[in-house]
């Protein structure tokens, strides 16, 4: 009885094993909108990592790594897909299209049809479809951002079904994000997103920090005060805005570190972690992503 036990076991794990993908998914296998040709950097994926199935909590994340809109830093997207794997939490690192060649709204379109993939296909990979998480640093921590702020529904009558999932998200990780496209915003993030001269109506409507609502997901925010390329008010300004209509938020400010810290090295080794990834760690707990 008991080798058949474990022979189910062992059968149980390979049709899992099999279910879940490793090589990276085209976010649109017949192109994405508005493609500029069919190079890789016109192709916009999502890149899996999984956790141990026997510490497999059953959420994910997807993973928005920064770069100013311009490239996308590995110590912000691999490396955060490993410490998250420790916590038993799924992690899907998107690769989004960027300037020059893009600009928005192509990174938005990544971004919610990310989400929308692996809630459409939380069942066939042993997800929850309700805790589907997005993390950002820098100007993924706008594109996480605005997400954040500018989620929908999805369409129930649409012939893709994947456009039919909704593509907000559940929680919301903003590491040493841009948030403003006013006074306080990168510069260059600022102008790879929007062009060099955006109509106001553009920068009014991609200062995130105007468009929380209740509806915003509870976030986890982490900043250093000495950051020179991003200042700190950016995540303040969420913080706040956040507290003003009442969305739970959990705050770390640390005084020193420079822009682009990531998880204090660029290789994961869980014995060199900055401190944020404990802080970070608590709060998926009280958010019901990690036992």
């Amino acid at each position: 009885m008991k080798l058949l036990f474990t022979l189910l076991a062992v059968f149980l794990f390979t049709l899992i094993v099999q279910a879940q993908p490793t090589n990276p998914l085209p976010l649109w296998p017949e192109g994405a909108p508005g493609a500029l040709g069919t190079e890789d950097k016109d192709i916009p994926t999502l890149t899996p990592f999984w956790p141990d199935p026997a510490t497999a909590t059953g959420a994910a994340m997807v993973i928005c790594p920064g770069g100013g809109y311009a490239h996308l830093a590995p110590h912000e997207g691999k490396t955060y897909a490993e410490w998250l794997n420790d916590q038993g939490v799924a992690a899907f690192v998107l690769k989004y299209r960027l300037a020059p060649a893009y600009h928005h709204p192509a990174m938005l379109q990544d971004v919610s049809r990310a989400v929308r993939l692996v809630r459409a296909h939380a069942a066939e990979w042993k997800l929850d479809p309700k805790r589907i998480g997005l993390m950002g640093s820098s100007a993924g921590g706008h594109l996480t951002s605005t997400l954040l702020t500018h989620f929908d529904a999805g369409k129930p009558d649409a012939t893709d079904p994947i456009e039919r999932q909704s593509s907000r998200p559940d929680i919301g990780i903003l590491c040493y994000p841009v948030i403003t496209m006013g006074a306080k915003t990168h510069g260059g993030s600022k102008q790879n997103l929007l062009g060099a001269n955006p109509a106001p109506e553009l920068v009014e409507e991609f200062s995130n920090e105007k468009h929380v609502t209740k509806d915003t997901p509870p976030c986890f925010l982490f900043h250093t005060s000495e950051d020179k390329a991003v200042p700190v008010e950016n995540t303040l300004e969420f913080a706040a805005a956040l507290q003003r209509v009442g969305v739970p938020f959990a705050l770390h400010i640390y005084e020193k570190g420079p822009h682009g810290i990531g998880l204090g090295v660029h290789e994961y080794d869980p014995a060199k972690l900055h401190p944020w990834a404990k802080d970070c760690a608590f709060w998926l707990k009280e958010q019901g992503f990690v036992k």
